[in-house]
């Protein structure tokens, strides 16, 4: 029998959580852009990223997925959601669980639970990524600029997520809604594509929310 130790990664009392992109002040902009603005931004902070690997092909496995999750294993290049939480192909073997900050580790408990004796692993990465949320009438030319992968609608449907070059760069880019998007990115990058997204989105208007 194998055990497992799920550790608490969340700082408690005497430590303070901060976001990769705490030092642009984000906050101190929210209502200062733009009436009518064509882009804007969120940062989705603090969330909880757990990857998850397995046999996709083996019923065992997606059933116990569904178990400790309420969520379908999705298929290549998809991402399935309920409220806040996500879960999204990265690979033949490979998800990403995107949870509310704080529940890292009762979903990974959850998943180990539900998945015991099977051949899995379950690695809590939240410390390494985290979330910008993009919305508005001009958020897919902004994408235009940055990328070339065909976000067109046709190519791009809601619930499509996809890994790709990005700014120079690699992140990847998911369809939540008919004019919301979502990058995944690395914390170490957060800056750089802050400072890209404001010249990018400077010819449409960039608004910033809480």
């Amino acid at each position: 029998m194998t055990t497992v130790n799920v550790y608490e990664q969340r700082p408690a009392s005497g430590a303070k959580a901060e976001s990769s992109l705490h030092h642009a002040d984000l906050f101190s902009l929210v209502g200062k852009g733009r009436k009518n603005a064509g882009v804007t931004l969120r940062e989705k902070k603090l969330l909880g990223h757990l990857t998850l690997r397995g046999n996709g092909h083996d019923a065992a496995f997606a059933g116990g997925v569904h178990k400790a999750l309420g969520l379908e294993l999705p298929t290549a290049l998809s991402m399935v959601a309920n409220g806040d939480t996500s879960l999204q192909w990265m690979g033949p073997d490979e998800w990403l669980l995107i949870v509310p900050g704080g529940q890292e580790v009762a979903s990974e408990k959850a998943l180990r639970e539900a998945l015991a004796g099977q051949h899995i692993s379950v690695v809590n990465v939240s410390g390494g990524q985290q979330v910008l949320e993009l919305s508005g009438p001009n958020v897919r030319d902004v994408l235009m600029k940055s990328t070339s992968y065909d976000v067109h609608p046709d190519n791009f449907p809601v619930g499509k997520a996809v890994g790709t070059v990005f700014a120079k760069s690699q992140l990847v880019i998911r369809r939540t809604g008919d004019e919301t998007w979502e990058l995944l990115v690395r914390r170490s990058f957060s800056d750089y594509w802050w400072l890209w997204l404001q010249d990018a989105s400077a010819e449409f208007g960039l608004n910033v929310i809480a």
